[in-house]
Parts: structure tokens; sequence; C-alpha cells
């Protein structure tokens, strides 16, 4: 009996083991963690369960049969993140340079099916050199497999994806797919061809950082929604991302202990608008001042920040915020911040987040080269997102809401429950000049009239009250009171039922 336990710990010892020493030590050389440490940091202490530690693979093809490695290259498993399931695939840099085969794979798929059956998240892992060249088709059919899962699984369980080392070819499909990307600085990279080839075809010569690293991605791209310094503050960072997600779209996001009174009043917000409307302010700090204990996770915070998303807590539950920068570009809707901000509330809704929107829009950004790349198209799918929305929804417009992108921000017409208007709000068409040049245009030789039609228009339109005589702001409040209003609101919604017409899915502009 001694004897059996003995190979077994052996065994055990020998998967533990990766690639071995050397290359381990390799991989701590170039700053990064071993698939298990990475688990381990990642994971509550103790409550790593893996499966299929003795997995080997099947090849037989350039002698791979003198060499299976225990695992084959990822490890796998489930655990707990403060007490909350998840499952979890971890790639092996150290065994055939984490390269996917058809056994890896395999293993990959069991996790994800069971993530799907019992309701919790799936974080991944990805420190690969890509398919394993040695199976061949197999390995791109291990791929179709995973990605198969990640189809199924979008709005059924959170999906994460941590990229800790090189993600190149089809391995970056499985990835895209998923909620959630963090790239880690200087060490990881995801592109669909490399920089070899990309000189063969193009002639252009990059280097893997530039043409895929977690900067570009964070800041030009949009692929990756955040970007840390190494693997450490990662896997700290996603421990905090979990905490704000539910386990699964059947699940309500925890309630997290709060020691901040919802009916905090915060005098400093009734002097956060400034008095020439065409000066910028930090939205930011409205964002802080409303969360709970002022906690912000910002998502995508580099790209399009003309737009904020992220998560805060009101009164211990999660909220999905989305709101206008004023600071970056006047707040004008483009392209980017369109697409950041639509897929963004679409992520809310699958799970059953709750979306505060924060107003300050002037419009969208004009110029041939957003029409050209199809602004319209791009401007629809946060309309389309808003509008299909069924999670509850509360509106509060700073400053400006004009034109379209009025109707775009969440407004009463894409049915937000709760629509709020501080003061200094204005709803309008377009801004007092351009209106009055518009409708005044015979007298634009007369500046002094001019002057004068423009401060008739700013007192009759540029305030919130004819939105709210007809219904399309249900309160105009004061700032200082914000926080209040917009926590007694999502606590009057929490038993809010809705739903759309039966439809197979939509067909959101893409």
């Amino acid at each position: 009996m001694k004897d059996i336990l003995q190979e077994l710990e052996d065994r055990r010892e020998q998967a533990r083991a990766g690639g071995g020493q050397k290359r381990i030590d390799s991989q701590h050389a170039k700053g990064k963690l071993t698939a298990r440490e990475r688990i381990e940091l990642l994971l509550d202490e103790g409550s790593f369960e893996e499966f299929d530690m003795f997995v080997a693979h099947r090849c037989t093809e350039f002698g791979m049969q003198e060499n299976r490695p225990y695992g084959d290259g990822v490890v796998t498993g489930w655990g707990t993140i403060n007490g909350r399931m998840v499952y979890v695939f971890s790639q092996d840099f150290t065994v055939f340079g984490g390269s996917l085969s058809e056994t890896h794979a395999q293993k990959i798929c069991k996790i994800m099916d069971m993530a799907m059956q019992n309701g919790a998240p799936v974080i991944g892992i990805n420190d690969s050199g890509g398919a394993r060249i040695q199976e061949g088709v197999a390995s791109l059919a291990g791929y179709a497999e995973v990605f198969q899962r990640n189809i199924e699984a979008s709005g059924v369980i959170p999906q994460i994806s941590v990229i800790m080392g090189p993600c190149a070819g089809g391995a970056v499909y499985s990835p895209a797919m998923t909620d959630f990307i963090f790239m880690v600085k200087d060490s990881s990279y995801m592109f669909v061809t490399g920089p070899d080839v990309v000189k063969t075809v193009t002639n252009e010569v990059v280097t893997a950082e530039e043409l895929g690293g977690a900067i570009t991605h964070t800041k030009k791209s949009s692929v990756a929604d955040g970007a840390f310094e190494n693997d450490v503050e990662a896997l700290t960072e996603v421990r905090r991302l979990v905490d704000f997600l539910p386990l699964s779209n059947r699940e309500k996001a925890p309630v997290r202990p709060f020691f901040d009174a919802p009916d905090r009043v915060e005098n400093s917000l009734d002097t956060l608008i400034p008095e020439n409307a065409n000066t910028p302010y930090d939205m930011k700090e409205l964002i802080n001042k409303i969360a709970d204990e002022g906690d912000f996770y910002e998502i995508q915070a580099e790209y399009a920040k003309n737009m904020i998303t992220g998560f805060i807590r009101l009164e211990g539950q999660t909220v999905g915020v989305v709101a206008n920068q004023p600071m970056i570009l006047a707040g004008c809707l483009d392209i980017d911040s369109s697409r950041k901000a639509a897929r963004f509330v679409r992520f809310c809704d699958c799970f059953e987040i709750p979306i505060l929107t924060l107003v300050d829009v002037p419009g969208f950004l004009p110029g041939t080269s957003q029409e050209y790349n199809g602004v319209i198209k791009h401007g629809a799918k946060l309309l389309f997102a808003y509008g299909e929305a069924t999670v509850p929804k509360v509106t509060v417009i700073t400053r400006k809401a004009y034109g379209g992108a009025y109707d775009v921000m969440a407004s009463k017409h894409l049915r937000s429950d709760f629509n709020y208007a501080w003061p200094t709000a204005e709803i309008a068409v377009m801004g007092a000049k351009g209106a009055t040049e518009i409708l005044y245009r015979s007298e634009l030789g007369d500046p002094a009239k001019i002057a004068e039609r423009t401060k008739n228009y700013e007192d009759r339109f540029a305030n919130p009250f004819v939105a709210a005589e007809r219904g399309f702001i249900d309160e105009v409040i004061m700032p200082h009171s914000t926080r209040r209003r917009v926590s007694r609101a999502f606590a009057s919604l929490r038993n809010k039922k809705r739903s759309m017409p039966w439809k197979k899915h939509d067909n959101i502009p893409l």
C-alpha cells in the first residue's frame, strides 16, 4: 500500500514540475510566474482542486511519443475567489511552449463545460506559443472546440482572459470572445500574424510589442480592457473584478458590506459644473462621490477616454457606470466611445447589473473621418444597446444633452427608468449659438441682435425645465443629493421585470 501511495506522490511531483526546473528558471528570468504560481495567486489559499493532472498527449508523429509530460501544457481545475467558485485554466509555457494540442484543448473544454453546468465564471490564463505544429489539424480542431464553448458561454457565465505571455494566430480568438481581457506590460502580446509575416507580406518592420503589446491593445485597438505592470498586479485586479460580478446570468451580483451612508450629502457637487458652459470638469469626481467608499473599478481606462465605463457599488450592490468625460473631446460621442460603451452596456444587461448613466454630451464628433468610418452605424450600437437593455437604468444629466446624443445616452425614450437632471442641465436640439444662427440667418450681419437672440434662446431652452414639463425628465435634483436620489432609485427598481418581444436573437448593427 505504501508503495502505491509513494508512486502517486512521485507522479504528482513530476506533474507539478511541468517542463522541468531549467524551464521554470527561464520563465522566472523573463519576469513571469509559472502556470501553477499564477493559479495560487489568483485563488483563495488552499482552494484549488485540480483536474486532469496526469493527462498526456497522444501524438506519435515527429518522435513525440518519446516525450509525454503530465498535464500536457495546461493546468485546469476550480477554486474560490473570496469564497465564490470559479473555474480556471492556466497554460504552462514550460511544457512545449504552452502549445495547444488535442488533449490540451480537451482539458480546457472539460472545465468550460463544467463551468456552464454549475454556473460559475471561467478565468483563462493564456501563455502559449499557439497550435502544436506536430499535431496539425487536430490542434486546429481543438481551438475550434474551445471557440464554440466561448460562444455558448457568452452571456451565461462571465468569461475573463488574462494574457500573460504570447497569444498569437488562431489562439487570439478565444480571448477575443470573452467578456474581459487583461494583459501584462512588456511580457504579453496578441496578434493574428506576427512581425515576421507582416514584414514578408507588407514590408512593414514592427516589433511584437508595437504590433500586439499591452499598450497597443489598451490604447489603440480596444482589444484589451486593462494593462498591468506584472503578473501579480494583473491577478490581484482579476480578483477585484470577480467581486463585482455574478457567478452566472441566473444569479445576482454579490452584495458586499458597506460603511457609507446612502443619503450622504456631497455639497462640493453643487459647484462641480463651471460657470462657463465650455469649461471642462472631471466626471470621475462625480462617479467617486456617488460610489460607496469612493470605490470605482474602471474598464478600458486608456481607450476612448471621452467615455468612462466601469463598476461601482451603491448600498453594497454592483452598478455599471457609463459617463461622458468633458475633459476629453468635450465629452463628444464618436466611433470609439460608442463601441466601448455599447459593449459595456450589453455586458451589464447580460448579467442583470443595473446601469447608471451620467450625461454631459454636446453631440457626435463631426468630421469626414468619423462619417467615412461609419459613425452612423457605430453610434447606433450604443443606441441599440441601451434600447434593448431591460435592467434597471438610471440617468443623470449634469450639463449638456444636445441633439441625437441626448437620445442615445439612455434617454427616457429608450425606456430608462429614472431620468434626473441637475439645474445646470441644458437639454436641446443644439447649442444656443448654433441654433440662433440657423433660426435667424437673415440677421447674421447684426452681432448685437444675434447676441440678444442667443441670450433669449439660452433662457428659454438651455435648461432642464422644458424636458421636465413634458415628463422626459422625472425630476430636477440638487447636485449634492445625487448619491441619495440615485441609491433610492436603484433600491426601488430591485424587483423590476421587463422583457423584450420573443425573437431568436437581435441583429445589432455590427
